[in-house]
């Protein structure tokens, strides 16, 4: 079509389109550059400022009284204020109230008759006529700008971490299972919903239906006092594998149901047809022909279970634990920001440590994810 002929609709879809992936994109571009950056420079400014000098204000304590030395019938306390770091002092002070009385070059004079002097590289001198005595250095303020630093310390915080290891194989053994096992049941489930008869067969899809807009939060509870019921009465301990694996089951069946059924409903009618004609039953149809033909819609709930099942928190706590050899890797993640988020500069890493399976997930099924998601959602039997 010719550009000049197009509608004004097709115009706006392309604007929205595009609205949309930026929308998406410029977050996930914003939490990588964090990931990247010097944990200080994070603290005081924004990604998009990450290529740029950044000015941030510091507190810096000398070193103490230990290290003067005595130069020409002075006492001398010397070094520098950035620790061997890239960047530029443009003011300094030694008050609070005034961290940014003095300019650099320029004396000033402590309370104890001592003149500080701080250069804008970071070298200070610290000069006094008579031996300074005390425990602690001499608290300096100063207001640095330092270039951009990139660093994978944030990584590698993350990953020396004590149990990630542990972690990351328990989200795979909760992960796993928990993605094949409901959508082997489901595909049982929408085959006989899609193309067997049977009395009270709209109830039931009527009823799948209806537990896709359960709360999860609401059955939860109910949930677990039921796991723990039978587990009792069977001796099955409470916190296992296998509860979490029957949670997500449960949570996932609807869903699964659903977007199977009605991809099946929509496979071509005479296949079945010909393969009764020929004698194979409702199983080896199952099995050689609804299966192979609706691998996209079960790589597409493959993604979105797994999805689920990776980045879940809540039913990993209630139906494993929270013990250390029961945390999930988001329980692990979120233990290292510490109980008032003041590690939370590492949390950019993080988010994109927890990512790296789920991104090989989809971009190994993704082909299959539009196909299986559109198909049978126009007709259905």
């Amino acid at each position: 079509m010719n550009p000049a002929t197009r509608s004004p609709l097709m115009w706006v879809v392309h604007l929205s389109v595009f609205l949309i992936v930026a929308l998406w994109t410029l977050p996930t571009a914003g939490l990588l550059i964090s990931s990247l950056r010097d944990k200080d420079q994070l603290a005081v400014s924004g990604w998009w400022t990450a290529l740029s000098t950044s000015s941030q204000n510091i507190v810096v304590r000398a070193p103490g009284p230990d290290a003067q030395v005595e130069r020409d019938g002075k006492f001398v306390i010397s070094g520098n204020l950035l620790d061997g770091q890239a960047g530029q002092i443009s003011a300094f002070g030694f008050n609070s109230r005034e961290p940014t009385a003095f300019k650099v070059g320029e004396t000033a004079e402590l309370n104890d008759g001592e003149k500080l002097t701080v250069q804008a590289d970071g070298n200070f001198e610290i000069v006094s006529d008579r031996k300074m005595e005390g425990s602690r250095g001499q608290r300096v303020f100063v207001t640095a700008s330092s270039p951009p630093r990139f660093t994978f310390d944030n990584y590698v915080e993350v990953l020396s971490a004590e149990g990630i290891g542990r972690s990351f194989i328990n989200s795979l053994t909760v992960a796993v299972p928990a993605t094949i096992i409901p959508i082997m049941i489901a595909a049982f489930a929408a085959y006989a919903l899609a193309w067997m008869p049977f009395p009270g067969r709209a109830i039931l899809i009527a009823v799948v239906v209806g537990l896709l807009v359960v709360p999860l939060q609401m059955s939860l509870i109910p949930l677990l006092k039921l796991y723990n019921g039978v587990g009792a009465f069977f001796g099955v301990p409470a916190k296992t594998y296998v509860g979490i694996w029957l949670a997500h089951t449960g949570f996932g069946l609807p869903l699964a149901i659903y977007l199977l059924r009605n991809y099946m409903a929509g496979l071509p009618r005479e296949i079945m047809e010909s393969a009764r004609v020929d004698g194979a039953s409702d199983f080896d149809i199952f099995v050689k022909i609804i299966l192979p033909l609706s691998f996209p819609a079960l790589a597409s709930f493959a993604i979105f279970q797994f999805l689920w099942t990776w980045n879940d928190l809540l039913v990993a706590i209630v139906f494993l634990g929270a013990g250390p050899d029961e945390l999930v890797l988001t329980g692990r993640l979120v233990n290292l920001l510490g109980s008032r988020g003041g590690n939370w500069e590492i949390l950019t890493a993080s988010a994109f440590i927890t990512i790296i399976v789920p991104l090989i997930v989809f971009f190994s099924l993704q082909r299959y994810l539009v196909r299986g998601l559109l198909a049978g959602s126009v007709k259905g039997g």
